[in-house]
């Protein structure tokens, strides 16, 4: 068996992966550092991103607004430096709700970012004394107010954004938000690592061998054959496969899986406009059927669950250059923990009809699709969960072992600063406030348990 030495050894060349690759090479100088996937880098989960990043983030604590804040103001950094080969871009979110009585939850909701670190909250009713509204461009990051811009007027919701319902009664533009390409930042990053000596290794991370409590080697396999990489220090960063890499060392990691699918498609009609931020409509709903439609599925007990009440959260954005007219649009209405499996298992053959019907009670003009849908095409990946929702980063309970995972599908977003604080943790720096929110000890702690009693809200979308 050809041995290899390295001072670190990270499993998993996705967002995660890349990102510690590159805060630990370039960032800390870190030499003799491999990279190990059995996938060509990004091409698990990281490519089926929404791409998507934002600020916009619940408490307790202000340990998620506070590492999104650190993650774009990183990808701030290396968009500049690298003439934005990314695409970083500032829409923003946008929340929508036609339900007046949601109007004091969405004042709560907008006020419990901002005064966790998100940004001001900027009120607009219509009245003198407003402040003034910044529209957001179409692309570019520069020069936009932080925090959110909350509408009560409907006149000024729908001089601002023309394509939502007439019912709209109140939205909340969430501003630190936008969209960038993944795989373009993914790969800068991993082209900086390996300028900076860090070596990608293709092969399949089959063991890791502990000795008295701490990481001594690890085993592969692969095109080249059986090999072992002597290293005291190994990196868990396998995405879907973090459970299972953390069983290789004799630790059960607290997450599970969850698949989650998106949707593109040609928007051909041009309803949504290429300028639009990501739209959330915020209402619970029945979907909208014409009489004969309901008849036709309260038929078959396999369709009389489209005729059910659906929780709030159909969203989309456009995707793609101002000449595209894709849109992406998503729906996390029916979730369950899974074993996570390659290739894919297959997706509801409903899922876009649902998206699109659920998205038309927001933007009207959908329906002009209903008789005749376009073409879809469907993707995903999985979401990787602690029971909060928030990460694991920082090491474990063998010595020389570290974990940055449970990314769940914020992992683009987070990916720069998650890679930071990992490289910190290694690299025995000095840490951030938030990083003992994000260490997988914090559940042994009792004020950390009495939190997870009454934790209400995950933060996804």
């Amino acid at each position: 068996m050809p041995a290899l030495t390295s001072n670190v050894v990270i499993c998993g060349a996705g967002i995660a992966g890349i990102s510690a690759a590159y805060h630990l090479a370039v960032r800390h100088g870190v030499k003799d550092l491999i990279l190990i996937d059995e996938r060509p880098p990004l091409t698990l989960t990281s490519e089926k991103s929404t791409e998507c990043y934002r600020n916009w983030w619940p408490g307790p604590g202000d340990a998620m607004v506070s590492l999104m804040n650190r993650s774009i103001d990183i990808l701030e950094e290396l968009a500049h430096e690298s003439n934005n080969a990314f695409h970083l871009s500032r829409r923003g979110y946008l929340f929508v709700t036609a339900d007046p009585a949601r109007i004091p939850d969405f004042e709560r909701a907008a006020e419990e970012p901002c005064s966790l670190g998100a940004g001001p909250l900027r009120t607009h009713t219509g009245q003198p004394g407003d402040p003034v509204y910044v529209p957001a461009p179409a692309q570019g990051f520069e020069g936009l107010p932080t925090g959110a811009d909350f509408f009560l007027d409907p006149a000024l919701i729908h001089k601002h954004f023309p394509f939502l319902s007439e019912h709209v009664v109140a939205a909340l533009h969430t501003r630190r938000c936008g969209r960038m390409s993944a795989q373009q930042l993914g790969m800068y990053m991993l082209e900086q690592a390996r300028e900076h000596g860090a070596r990608l290794l293709r092969a399949r991370v089959e063991g890791v061998d502990v000795r008295g409590g701490r990481v001594q080697a690890v085993r592969l396999s692969g095109e080249a054959g059986s090999q072992m990489i002597s290293t005291d220090n190994f990196v868990n960063a396998a995405g879907p496969f973090v459970k299972q890499v953390g069983e290789m060392m004799g630790i059960d990691l607290p997450v599970s899986c969850e698949l989650h699918a998106k949707i593109a498609f040609n928007d051909y009609l041009g309803v949504v406009p290429r300028y639009a931020p990501l739209y959330y409509w915020a209402d619970a709903q029945m979907l909208p059927w014409s009489e004969e439609e309901r008849a036709l599925l309260a038929e078959s007990e396999e369709t009389q669950w489209l005729l059910e009440p659906f929780p709030p959260g159909p969203h989309g954005l456009p995707e793609g250059s101002l000449a595209s007219r894709t849109q992406l649009i998503l729906w996390t209405y029916d979730i369950e923990t899974v074993e996570p499996v390659v290739p894919l298992p297959p997706f509801d053959p409903h899922y876009f009809e649902v998206v699109l019907r659920g998205l038309s009670r927001m933007i009207p003009g959908l329906r002009a699709y209903f008789e005749k849908l376009p073409r879809p095409v469907v993707d995903g990946g999985y979401y990787v969960k602690t029971r909060e929702n928030r990460p694991l980063i920082g090491p474990l309970p063998v010595e020389g072992a570290y974990i940055m995972g449970a990314l769940s599908g914020f992992g683009i977003m987070a990916a720069c600063a998650s890679g930071e604080l990992l490289a910190t943790h290694v690299t025995d720096n000095q840490l951030p406030p938030y990083a003992p929110w994000f260490l997988l000890e914090r559940y042994e702690n009792p004020e950390y348990q009495e939190l997870l009693k009454n934790w209400d809200d995950s933060g996804q979308l």
